[in-house]
């Protein structure tokens, strides 16, 4: 079988090998997919893999050699998966594969936040403590996280995996959620969407983005919580109304904020919160350790690998 993966880049920029794709069938990788080629490139191939790049419904129509689409991520809405599961195409993503990485991520920020450690350096090797009259000097409030509370909105595996460290450096986690399990309750306590926004001095938000939760995080949502509390999102960028965080970042009521996704990816130039204080933004890298790319693909070559057995997995639409 042809298989066609569509944009590779991000998986793999080539640290890592497509070998196990090409034990498959002929494979084409392309770094990227412009918008408007995406059928040229298509072709006549059965297996095909996005990341990012949309397989719309005129895509899927102008292709019909298509049998399978596998997303190389775990979010699929780039695809229109009930329209291939109109025409019997099974549609499959790649759930758990950066769990620990995503969670990982989540607390460096806040610890970047809390201490600012490479502005410091930075401070440093440009000689500012080599002539401080004092042996030490800091530019920011230095924040200890112990006997703090870290509310968690959405406390699946990657939310837990975030409170289990938020735990060992001595934080009380709050967690919302609407499903609960015993796993959930040795790390935190479960609580109601406007105790943690009153409660906590880290909000850190790990929910699906759903209609309910889409701009979770607004003016009315921001005036319920502490003064001077930290908000960090790695999960997605819709979660946040983005005008109403960036002024409470200027207006000092939200003290910082985490981010490694946005609305509109990449970032647009007049997102206001390229220009909000105390706004760390990163480039959507929370899943992209080497080790979790790795699990990624190991896990799209083996949905591929059932497939062709007759055994789907992963498959997120009714086929």
């Amino acid at each position: 079988m042809k298989i066609v993966i569509l944009d590779g880049y991000t998986e793999n920029p080539g640290d890592l090998s497509w070998e196990g794709f090409e034990a498959l069938g002929e494979l084409t990788v392309y770094d990227r997919t412009p918008t408007g080629l995406e059928a040229k490139r298509i072709g006549d191939a059965e297996i095909i893999y996005t990341n990012k790049t949309p397989i719309t419904r005129e895509t899927l129509d102008a292709c019909p050699s298509i049998k399978y689409i596998g997303v190389l991520a775990t979010g699929y809405n780039v695809v229109d998966y009930d329209h291939a599961g109109e025409k019997g195409i099974p549609v499959t993503n790649i759930p758990a594969y950066g769990t620990d990485a995503v969670g990982q991520f989540a607390i460096s920020m806040l610890l970047e936040i809390c201490h600012h450690i490479g502005h410091h350096s930075q401070a440093v090797h440009e000689g500012r403590w080599e002539s401080c009259p004092d042996f030490s000097f800091w530019d920011y409030p230095l924040i200890e996280l112990a006997q703090k509370t870290m509310g968690i909105l959405g406390f699946g595996r990657i939310g837990q995996v975030t409170g289990r460290i938020a735990k060992a450096l001595g934080m009380k986690v709050l967690a919302y959620d609407s499903v609960e399990n015993e796993t959930g309750r040795q790390i935190g306590e479960y609580a109601g969407l406007d105790n943690i926004l009153e409660s906590s001095d880290v909000i850190s938000l790990h929910c699906p983005l759903f209609p309910e939760t889409k701009e979770i995080i607004n003016k009315d949502t921001i005036a319920k919580m502490k003064n001077g509390v930290i908000i960090l999102n790695n999960s997605r960028g819709p979660l946040i109304a983005e005008q109403d965080l960036a002024d409470a970042l200027n207006s000092g009521k939200v003290y910082a904020a985490g981010l490694d996704v946005v609305s509109t990816e990449p970032i647009r130039g007049d997102n206001p919160l390229l220009k909000a204080k105390n706004c760390l933004i990163t480039p959507h890298i929370s899943w992209a350790p080497k080790e979790s790319r790795q699990r990624l693909m190991d896990i799209a070559v083996d949905n591929l690998a059932q497939f062709l057995k007759g055994n789907c997995i992963n498959v997120v639409n009714d086929v």
